[in-house]
């Protein structure tokens, strides 16, 4: 019979017995410190002991206890992303291009739906919730700047959106100004002379409807072509929503020889409806929608967009949080709007 301490000699534990790091050491024949630094990566550890601990933790099936070693840290390993809305693409999209980064530092995602409201804002970024993060992605929409002027929040935080916010944060967002100039721009250089705006609300200000619709009107007057509030149509940033838009000018009977919908989502809804009502696309009535989800390229016809800088703010993000997590703010927070860019598809016409 094998001794204990060689190994084989114990064999693989039972699925439902916790592996300890004593027992890869017995098992290896090593000291747990040696174990500690193989698991660790440490230096001073001879290739025999090393093949030796790992082939014990392969047979004992050990697992490190990444909980433990996150809370000795004083960490999770735990970052917060609060957004508006989970099921909404872009939102989706955006929390998958920051797992991605951050898994390369170690860390996971955790995703919370703020309902867009402000209670819901201010829970993401109160004490007791940011505790179980090492810090915090905050999608800021209704909240009152400030309110966040009085708030000292004891974990790094990182916010996103159009809201002007005090200084002391960093703040990623996008050009929702220049992205729906360039989309109407485009629309009206094609000879569009009736652009109807799916989203926009004239009560709205400083937020992503408010710039988006500031970016329209500013494209109309670049242009010289006069607007028709009656184009404005607001609604929710639904695929119902779009949809119906679309049919409440047809009812209404309010022509239209293009459409900016202010986000992607808006426009599909909206697409649908002009296929129902016999009308061709781009041919009739031109589309153009806003984030560039990656839905987008595989419509029929692939749908025109916006592409908000996906990647630069997401690249931003981590890079902001994660110097925050390492180290705590160096310098000044630092302000970053991403450039929009016109994805021209099949939606659209071309420049003559």
């Amino acid at each position: 019979m094998n001794k204990p301490g060689r190994l084989g000699g114990v064999g693989k534990k039972r699925p439902s017995t916790v592996v300890t790091m004593a027992d890869v050491a017995q098992t290896a024949g090593v000291s747990t410190m040696t174990v500690s630094n193989v698991i660790n990566g440490r230096p001073r550890v001879g290739a025999a002991t090393r093949e030796r601990v790992l082939a014990a933790i392969s047979d004992l099936g050990y697992q490190v206890n990444l909980a433990a070693r996150h809370l000795r840290a004083g960490r999770t390993g735990v970052v917060g992303l609060a957004v508006p809305e989970l099921e909404r693409p872009y939102f989706a999209q955006l929390a998958g291009r920051l797992a991605d980064r951050f898994e390369a530092h170690g860390l996971r995602i955790v995703m919370e739906r703020t309902g867009a409201s402000r209670e819901g804002e201010l829970d993401a970024v109160a004490f007791s919730r940011l505790r179980m993060y090492d810090g915090l992605i905050l999608s800021v929409v209704d909240i009152d700047p400030a309110e966040l002027t009085q708030m000292h929040p004891d974990a790094p935080v990182v916010m996103i959106g159009e809201r002007a916010l005090p200084s002391r944060f960093d703040h990623v967002m996008m050009d929702n100004v220049d992205g729906a100039r360039q989309a109407t721009a485009h629309l009206l250089a094609t000879g569009a002379r009736r652009v109807a705006m799916l989203g926009g609300n004239p009560e709205w200000t400083a937020n992503m409807p408010a710039l988006r619709a500031e970016g329209y009107a500013l494209a109309h007057t670049e242009a010289g072509v006069p607007m028709d509030p009656e184009l404005t149509v607001r609604c929710k940033f639904t695929l119902q929503e779009g949809y119906d838009a679309i049919r409440s000018l047809h009812e209404r009977g309010i022509g239209f020889d293009a459409v900016f919908a202010l986000t992607d989502v808006v426009a599909l809804g909206a697409l649908r409806a002009l296929a129902d009502a016999g009308l061709r696309v781009p041919d009739d009535v031109q589309v153009i929608g806003f984030d560039d989800i990656d839905e987008a390229p595989y419509l029929v016809p692939a749908l025109s967009s916006i592409n908000p800088g996906h990647e630069e703010m997401a690249d931003a993000i981590v890079a902001q949080l994660i110097a925050q997590i390492n180290g705590g703010p160096t310098g000044e927070p630092q302000e970053l709007v991403a450039a929009a860019r016109l994805i021209l598809r099949g939606t659209t016409k071309p420049v003559d």
